[in-house]
């Protein structure tokens, strides 16, 4: 897994495999999901990550 975040946008980009992207799905106006073509989670963006306190949270539970 990698973890990318860009402080200018607060945004985390979270990368579970490096398939391309096919198909991304909007689960709520903060968190998208990248798909593969065959359906699977690819990877994860995260809106306002640090405002949020998401990426907080993630790095509390590890």
């Amino acid at each position: 897994m990698n973890i990318k975040y860009f402080e200018d946008t607060d945004t985390a980009l979270l990368e579970f495999s490096g398939y391309p992207v096919f198909e991304i799905k909007e689960i709520n106006e903060n968190i998208y999901l990248d798909l593969d073509k065959g359906g699977n989670l690819i990877g994860m963006t995260l809106e306002q990550a640090r405002r949020k306190q998401i990426l907080v949270k993630f790095h509390s539970s590890r």
